[in-house]
């Protein structure tokens, strides 16, 4: 009876320290929606960081982690990025459709300084509309996954495996450095700071349009330096 009423009360502790960074997860919930398509719901990716950050409460242990949210903001972002991962939407969609929406939309780019439309990608790519939405969504979720992740497509992937990371830093550095500080900046802010295309289009004071062509730019480089 004793080490019940001690359990129960460890554990009431255990969640008090989850409900003390509830707001940090809903922070980090918000900034992940913000760079997502309307698709997606904050209340799920709310919802998935909480369960998470209360598991990660129950087994913390302060004498091996002195700051429980440095310990649990990794692990609760992949949690949001698991689930992300696990939508209908991104495992329908077919990893080769997305690469030629997103050449016809650089080159679409190019031209109009605008994205197509669902409608003129069907046309130009003989798809349905609805299958080019879905693969548009797929392919907005796919751009907030890591730099990695992304350069390891479909049975391709194999080829970014045997390369190893100190490997594949080097080459993505070197393909950065042949484009302008500009176009760093916007991968910098992209993927280290976490800015939405619109804030990064405030900051520089360029379309998110055009911006968005630039990070497909970097990637498609990337991954043909890659051999993917």
């Amino acid at each position: 009876m004793v080490c019940n009423i001690y359990a129960d009360e460890i554990k009431h502790k255990e969640d008090e320290l989850a409900i003390g960074y509830l707001p940090a997860v809903k922070a980090m919930a918000y900034r992940l929606k913000e760079r997502l398509p309307s698709s997606v719901d904050y209340s799920d990716l709310c919802s998935i960081g909480t369960e998470e950050l209360i598991k990660l409460a129950r087994r913390y242990d302060i004498n091996l982690n002195d700051s429980f949210w440095g310990y649990a903001k990794k692990r609760v972002y992949g949690a949001m990025l698991d689930y992300l991962r696990s939508l209908d939407i991104v495992s329908r969609a077919s990893r080769k459709l997305i690469k030629a929406i997103n050449f016809e939309t650089e080159e679409y780019l190019l031209l109009h300084d605008l994205e197509p439309t669902d409608e003129e990608l069907a046309l130009k790519l003989n798809e349905s509309v609805d299958k080019i939405h879905d693969a548009r969504i797929a392919s907005t979720i796919y751009s907030v996954m890591p730099l990695d992740e992304q350069l390891n497509i479909g049975d391709e992937g194999a080829t970014v495996m045997q390369i190893e990371k100190d490997e594949l830093v080097s080459i993505i550095k070197k393909i950065l450095s042949s484009y302008k500080e500009r176009e760093q900046l916007i991968m910098q802010l992209y993927y280290f700071e976490e800015l939405t295309l619109k804030e990064i289009s405030d900051i520089l004071g360029i379309t998110e349009s055009r911006i968005s062509q630039i990070h497909k730019s970097i990637i498609n480089k990337i991954k043909e330096n890659l051999g993917v």
